[in-house]
């Protein structure tokens, strides 16, 4: 992409399709929180990382500078449609996440966007919420057992969602939906 391209309607429209979809699952997301939460507690990463979408799909589709943090941001305005309480909770966690998709995929110039690249970042997800949530949830109190298991689905959430992120930006992409950017 040449030097002080601006990003084109067709790219920032794509972005918003994607951003409406993945921001419709992460509104799901956040009212299974709760449940998963009370109910299992242990299994909060796996939710927690649906948010790893937006990016996820965006980049691997268009493969283009800046469509990780963009869409992550629309994404994050439709979410609070649903859930205005969580507005600060899910344009933090948009900015967060959308800034460490963009911030890995920079240190490789744009260049490169295999399936490793993603998991890369979905890891470096995974550890990031996983730290700060910890302390807010008190896992000190957990059996061993379920400690190390909360811990283990902040990393697993992450990846399987950008695996199926990955998946869903490829057949996108196969289906045509990019013929150019």
């Amino acid at each position: 992409m040449p030097k002080n391209r601006v990003l084109s309607t067709r790219v920032l429209l794509i972005c918003a399709a994607v951003g409406v979809a993945t921001g419709l699952v992460s509104a799901g997301a956040g009212y299974l929180s709760i449940i998963v939460s009370a109910g299992a507690p242990v299994l909060y990463g796996l939710v927690l990382g649906s948010h790893v979408l937006p990016g996820i799909v965006a980049q691997s589709l268009l493969r283009v500078p800046g469509v990780a943090l963009i869409t992550h941001v629309l994404a994050a305005l439709v979410s609070t449609a649903f859930a205005p309480a969580w507005v600060l909770r899910y344009i933090g966690t948009a900015l967060l996440i959308g800034v460490i998709q963009e911030g890995i995929t920079a240190i490789g110039r744009y260049r490169y966007w295999g399936l490793g690249r993603f998991m890369i970042s979905a890891v470096i997800v995974g550890v990031l919420l996983a730290v700060p949530i910890s302390f807010a949830a008190d896992i000190d109190k957990f059996e061993p057992w379920a400690f190390v298991l909360y811990l283990v689905m902040f990393i697993a959430g992450p990846v399987a969602w950008t695996f199926i992120g990955v998946r869903i930006g490829s057949a996108l992409r196969r289906a045509g939906v990019v013929t150019r950017v």
